[in-house]
């Protein structure tokens, strides 16, 4: 399998970056990048990759790739396969992750966020020797690709583009790349940008003379730059919270509420609710129309944000915050008594720490929300050693036509 001449294989199944895997070569599997389930393909192996691949025969599911920069840019791995595949597929990926454990759960039907719908991105921008260049980056390369008429992000965002290019020129280097991460909120964009030189005089005049030329909400340099011409507010249940420049927030304004409907509806009935790396407020909020929270997140400032929308909101019960690094110092089991409820939203590597203290606690009831399939079955697990079941699991698609999958799940005491 180490030869460079081609040889035809049928692809297995998926991977989680979205290659297709041909599982039983003698030396190990090979990875066909673009390819998929039940296709014939020829190549040549390099190391554990098919180069030079060429679809022989396709599958049902391929379709045509609806944007013209499928190709080359890496924002999106699946275009190229139907819809209905994909979302099927994100659903297996947790079955498969829960069956590791020795887990099943009840599966709704996945939500998929349609096209043009992301309401944050991040652009990478650098210059260039005519000017500047600023999009996405080519697959498994740091080339940057420029992206006019993305069909995954808000056009508000797309119009963003040439902004980006702008403040490359501003600001960036020759050598470096700036991050610009734009978001739409309800008052106009959020621009954050990090990776450009330190604002001096005649940057910063530069940056307001861009502020006020796009019409932005908020331009935010570096971590000690940020001019606001009116604060960038987001509509989180009945209260506007203004987060802190590049502060997380969900993707879309449909996933995002297809996760609020899941934590509402996993808590329903509690009276008094802890809501863990709880952000802005994205649940905290709503869940505050109908029961006292807290809120406990790592970040000062998210918490400040969400304490100020929620003392500015109508009709919400008590809502208190605490700035705790749930990782080292999660909250313990006497601490967690007397909550009817957990809604818990952990980053990519999951909770181990605090699921020991709710797996301990008397709680009844968690809404587990997460981005990562491998963490959050590992995660179920251990409440499920403790004596929870899975109620549903709900996969939540924002990242349309790429392999990020987000879940939503209902546990209780058996």
């Amino acid at each position: 399998m180490c030869g460079a001449m081609s040889t035809t294989y049928t692809i297995d199944r998926l991977g989680h970056l979205g290659d297709g895997i041909v599982a039983d070569t003698g030396d190990g599997p090979l990875f066909a990048p673009g390819a998929l389930p039940g296709e014939e393909v020829t190549g040549s192996p390099r190391g554990d990759v098919l180069t030079d691949l060429r679809i022989v025969t396709p599958a049902p599911v391929r379709v045509r790739p609806p944007c013209p920069h499928a190709k080359a840019c890496g924002g999106c791995q699946l275009q190229h396969a139907a819809e209905d595949f994909v979302a099927e597929w994100k659903r297996d990926v947790v079955v498969a992750a829960l069956a590791a454990h020795d887990l099943e759960a009840p599966m709704r039907p996945v939500a998929t966020s349609p096209a043009r719908s992301r309401r944050r991105a991040t652009f990478s921008a650098r210059r260039t020797k005519s000017g500047a260049l600023a999009g996405f980056h080519q697959k498994k390369s740091d080339t940057v690709v420029a992206v006019p008429g993305c069909l995954v992000v808000h056009p508000d965002l797309v119009a963003a583009l040439p902004l980006a290019e702008a403040l490359a020129v501003a600001g960036g280097s020759r050598k470096g790349e700036l991050s610009v991460s734009v978001t739409r909120s309800d008052t106009g964009l959020d621009i954050s940008v990090t990776g450009g030189k330190p604002a001096d005089a005649a940057l910063r005049t530069t940056l307001a003379d861009l502020a006020r030329h796009h019409d932005l909400a908020r331009l935010s340099w570096g971590a000690d730059e940020t001019l606001e011409r009116r604060p960038p507010r987001h509509r989180l249940g009945t209260a506007d919270v203004v987060p802190p420049p590049g502060a997380f927030l969900q993707a879309t304004p449909q996933g995002e509420a297809a996760l609020q409907d899941a934590v509402l509806e996993a808590t329903d009935g509690a009276r008094r609710v802890a809501d863990l790396f709880a952000g802005c407020g994205t649940f905290a909020l709503p869940l505050a129309a109908r029961a006292e929270v807290l809120a406990v997140e790592g970040s000062r400032e998210m918490c400040a944000a969400l304490d100020r929308g929620w003392r500015h909101g109508t009709g919400l019960r008590h809502v208190s915050t605490a700035a705790r690094d749930l990782f080292r110092d999660p909250l313990t089991a006497e601490e967690l008594g007397g909550f009817d409820a957990v809604a818990i939203d952990p980053p990519r590597a999951g909770a181990a720490a605090q699921m020991a203290q709710i797996a301990a606690s008397d709680v009844a009831r968690v809404a587990h929300v997460s981005c990562n399939p491998q963490t959050f079955a590992r995660d179920c697990a251990a409440l499920v050693r403790a004596g929870f079941r899975i109620d549903w699991v709900q996969v939540v698609d924002q990242f349309r036509w790429s392999t990020h999958v987000e879940i939503a799940a209902a546990l209780s005491r058996a």
